[in-house]
């Protein structure tokens, strides 16, 4: 199923609510989930990237990401249905 049609819920929310376009309302819902999409090994390599040219010293900068990282969303893991069937009856 194509995002459009995943979203479109979404996408007429934000052309109701914002002064948005519905492809400009498409776009900032993949931008989003692009966003939050990233692995939590990727937000901490493109972070410490981020980190380090701005000046700041390993040590900084790991203890800036260390108090970042529980606040970021990160995408479910990939679950098969016997991980879902022991999740709901043990």
């Amino acid at each position: 199923m194509p995002d459009e049609e995943r979203h479109s819920e979404l996408v007429e929310y934000l052309t109701r609510t914002c002064p948005l376009s519905q492809a400009q309302a498409t776009r900032v819902i993949a931008d989003v989930l692009g966003y939050f999409s990233e692995q939590p090994e990727e937000y901490v390599r493109r972070r410490h990237r981020e980190l380090k040219a701005s000046g700041l010293t390993n040590d900084r900068a790991f203890a800036t990401i260390a108090a970042e990282i529980p606040h970021r969303r990160y995408v479910a893991p990939n679950l098969t249905l016997r991980q879902l069937r022991r999740a709901v009856y043990g």
